[in-house]
C-alpha cells in the first residue's frame, strides 16, 4: 500500500522543516539543503493579561517586518530558485515549517512562562507572562496561488495526515495547552500572502473560545457534541453527509456563510482520526469548499478553524469540529463587525441559517457537476517517517 512520507530537514537558522510527500508523489527523495545565511530569529513575544476580561494578548512585533502580498516571483513559500531564496529549499508536495515571526515562540520554556492554568487564570494589573509555544506554516502546495479547495485528493489527504501528525508532535511540547491548525483565504480576511497555506498555533493556554465552550459543558453536559450532531443531522441545515462527517449550517449560525462540520465517532483532536476518517474528509472538504466558492463568480473569502481539545483537559467531551465562516453577505457585500459585534460581542444574523444552507447545498450540487473532485488514490496506509541525514540534523549545527 502506497504511504504518505515524513521527510524531516532543518532550516539554515535552526527552524525545523518538514516535508510530506503525497503517497502517490513524483518527487525524488532527496532534498536540496538551506544554504542561505543564517539570521537571528526575533526574540520570544510576551503576553500581558487584559484585567476586564482575564484574557491574554500576545505583543509579537516582530510581526510588523512580514512579507505584505509579494508577487509570485518573489513568493517565500515557493521552493527557492536562484532568485528567490525562499523559506522552503527544495520543489514539495506539502512542506511544514517554523514560523520566522512567530506569535508564541519560538521558547518553550522561561522563567516567566505561564505556570499552569491555575495562574493564567489569577487576575491582576500588570501581569505578563513569556509567550512560549510554537507557530507554524503549512505549505499546501507549491502553487503561487490557490486555497485548500484547489488541492487534488490526494494532496488533500497529504495536508490532513500533516495535521495529525503535527497536532500529536506540538501537544507534546513543554508548554503547549493547545494546538489550532486553520486555513485564512482571501484578502478580505487580512491574507498577505497568496500562496496556498493555512497555520498551526500552538497556545501557552486554552483560548477564550474553548473556555466558553468549556462553560457550555459544565452547564449542559457531556453529551454536547454528540446532541448538537444528532439534531443537526435531523434537520434541514445539512450540506453535505457522508459516513464519518457530516457539514451543516448551525442552528445560531452568526456569518452569513458558516459552516461546521463534525465527526460521527468523538475524537479530541486530528490525531485520534483513523484512516478511514482521514479518506473521507479528504473528499468531503474539498467538496464544502468548492461549493463555498460555487455560490459567487468570485472567490469567497473564509477562515477554516479546526477547533481541537485542549492537550489534557476535557478531551472526553470536546470533539473535534471545523468551523468555516465568512462575512461574505452577497456577491458585493461583506458583514462588517460593527459595534454590537465588536464592541459587545452581541451578534445580529443577516442571513436565516436555513436559506444559508438551501444555497449551499445547491452551491455544492454545482461544484460537483462544473468542477467535480476526483477520487482519492485507493490503498493510502499512514504515515511513513525518514528520517534525516546526519548533515541535516539539529544535533550537527
Amino acid at each position: 500500500m502506497a504511504s504518505i512520507t515524513k521527510r524531516p530537514h532543518v532550516l539554515s537558522d535552526g527552524r525545523d522543516l518538514i516535508y510530506y510527500d503525497d503517497a502517490d508523489s513524483t518527487l525524488a527523495p532527496d532534498r536540496a539543503p538551506d544554504l542561505r545565511e543564517p539570521s537571528p530569529r526575533p526574540p520570544t513575544a510576551t503576553m500581558r493579561q487584559d484585567p476586564l476580561t482575564g484574557e491574554w494578548v500576545s505583543i509579537a512585533a516582530a510581526r510588523q517586518n512580514r512579507v505584505m502580498l509579494p508577487p509570485a516571483e518573489l513568493d517565500p513559500l515557493a521552493p527557492a530558485t536562484p532568485s528567490n531564496p525562499s523559506e522552503i529549499p527544495s520543489v514539495y508536495d506539502v512542506a511544514v515549517f517554523e514560523n520566522k515571526s512567530p506569535s508564541f515562540g519560538p521558547l518553550l520554556e522561561d522563567a516567566n512562562a505561564p505556570l499552569g492554568l491555575d495562574d493564567l487564570a489569577e487576575v491582576g494589573l500588570g501581569r505578563t507572562r513569556t509567550s512560549v509555544g510554537r507557530c507554524e506554516v503549512v505549505c499546501f502546495s507549491p502553487a503561487t496561488s490557490g486555497s485548500f479547495g484547489s488541492l487534488t485528493p490526494s494532496r488533500a489527504r497529504t495536508v490532513i495526515e500533516a495535521w495529525a501528525d503535527r497536532t500529536a508532535v506540538l501537544s507534546a511540547l513543554p508548554g503547549v495547552r493547545q494546538v489550532f491548525p486553520f486555513e485564512n483565504r482571501g484578502e478580505a480576511i487580512g491574507v498577505t500572502l497568496h500562496h496556498p497555506h493555512g497555520q498551526i498555533y500552538s497556545y501557552p493556554y486554552i483560548t477564550p473560545r474553548t473556555n466558553a465552550l468549556i462553560r457550555s459543558l459544565d452547564a449542559y453536559g457531556p453529551t454536547l457534541f454528540a446532541d448538537i450532531l444528532e439534531r443537526e443531522r435531523a434537520s434541514e441545515r445539512v450540506v453535505l453527509a457522508g459516513e464519518h462527517w457530516t457539514a451543516f449550517v448551525p442552528f445560531a449560525a452568526r456569518w452569513p456563510i458558516e459552516i461546521h462540520v463534525l465527526p460521527h465517532r468523538h475524537v479530541a483532536d486530528f490525531a485520534e482520526t483513523n484512516d478511514a476518517e482521514r479518506d473521507e474528509l479528504a473528499t468531503l472538504y474539498l467538496r464544502v469548499l468548492r461549493g463555498v466558492d460555487a455560490l459567487y463568480d468570485s472567490p469567497t473569502p473564509y477562515i477554516a478553524a479546526w477547533h481541537q481539545a485542549p492537550v489534557d483537559v476535557r478531551r472526553d467531551e470536546i470533539r473535534l469540529m471545523l468551523q468555516i465562516t465568512s462575512p461574505r453577505r452577497a456577491a458585493d457585500k461583506l458583514k462588517f463587525l460593527a459595534g454590537s459585534e465588536a464592541a459587545m460581542g452581541a451578534w445580529i444574523g443577516d442571513v436565516p441559517p436555513e436559506k444559508a444552507a438551501e444555497a449551499l447545498r445547491e452551491a455544492v450540487a454545482r461544484a460537483d457537476r462544473e468542477n467535480p473532485v476526483g477520487e482519492l488514490p485507493r490503498g493510502i496506509s499512514g504515515l511513513v517517517t525518514v528520517p534525516p541525514a546526519p548533515s541535516d540534523r539539529k544535533a550537527d549545527r
